[in-house]
């Protein structure tokens, strides 16, 4: 849905006002899925970071480009800055060039 998100935000050749509110809407209620899973528990799928983690990190991460606002999903975002803190996230984030996600953030 995020990837949508970015199509019709970022790179349609006309702007579908349609597609942009259904993805972008869309991404934010997937987001509340999230937010929800984090109440109770640290991590995605485990109480400890897993592949599930890193999936959705990916996606989280980008959330500027569908101009989704993290503020509105505070553990979400608290949840993006702790996996943010890992080294290898850090230095995976910079391959092959450098991240400019975060400068969106």
């Amino acid at each position: 849905m995020q990837g949508q998100a970015h199509h019709f935000m970022r790179y349609a050749p006309e702007k579908i006002e349609y597609g942009q509110k259904r993805y972008v809407n869309e991404t934010k209620r997937l987001y509340s899925v999230i937010e929800t899973r984090l109440e109770s528990h640290p991590y995605l799928a485990a109480d400890k970071y897993t592949i599930a983690d890193i999936a959705c990190f990916t996606w989280v991460v980008s959330a500027p480009w569908a101009t989704i606002d993290l503020n509105e999903f505070p553990k979400v975002k608290a949840w993006m800055e702790k996996i943010l803190e890992r080294p290898a996230v850090k230095k995976g984030l910079d391959v092959p060039e450098k991240n400019t996600f975060l400068e969106m953030m």
